[in-house]
């Protein structure tokens, strides 16, 4: 039976870093509230070599509007600015000689729909790689039964399989209607 165990804890843990991945994608979904995850993933060139935001400065929000980059080297400003212009992100850094500010603009109505849009489709993206997930456990529990495992134990399986889809999907449905929610409130 410890097959049968293993096999729904893989199951529950291939949909939770699912979850978990969508998550902070989602965070750095730009809802007029600026946060410095908005930054993750952004490449900075540190003396020829592509290297991320923030490990070249400290990034922090002092309000809900404003992202300020602190660079730890004071010639890092430049590369850091040219590297928010070239992502393309939507804002304008400013650059006083110290650090960068980055003022976070109200999104308008019709972008915020679009936004709303865009995030459901990753949702439905998501439920997609969950039922992928469920799918894949049941196969493989058909396969145990083949080697001999009960079929009612088989059976309990392919339900405690469907209880966590159930589950991962109520959880994704829940984020997506909270972060519509963030991003329609002005």
């Amino acid at each position: 039976m410890e097959e049968i165990a293993k096999l729904l804890a893989q199951a529950k843990e291939n949909m939770s870093s699912a979850v978990a991945f969508f998550e902070k994608e989602l965070q750095k979904v730009r809802a007029g509230k600026s946060s410095p995850q908005m930054l993750e993933g952004l490449k900075v060139d540190y003396y020829g070599n592509p290297t991320p935001i923030e490990q070249v400065g400290n990034i922090s929000t002092p309000d809900a509007r404003q992202i300020i980059v602190q660079p730890w080297e004071r010639n890092m400003l430049q590369p850091i600015e040219k590297a928010i212009l070239a992502a393309n992100l939507g804002f304008t850094p400013q650059n006083n000689g110290e650090f960068i500010r980055i003022v976070v603009p109200t999104p308008t109505e019709e972008r915020r729909k679009e936004l709303v849009k865009k995030a459901k489709q990753d949702a439905e993206q998501l439920k997609v790689t969950i039922r992928n997930v469920r799918r894949t456990a049941n196969d493989a529990a058909k396969k145990l039964k083949d080697n001999g495992i009960p079929e009612d134990a088989v059976k309990k399986l392919e339900t405690d399989i469907q209880k966590a889809t159930d589950e991962f999907i109520g959880k994704v449905d829940k984020m997506i209607e909270a972060k519509e929610k963030e991003i329609m409130t002005v």
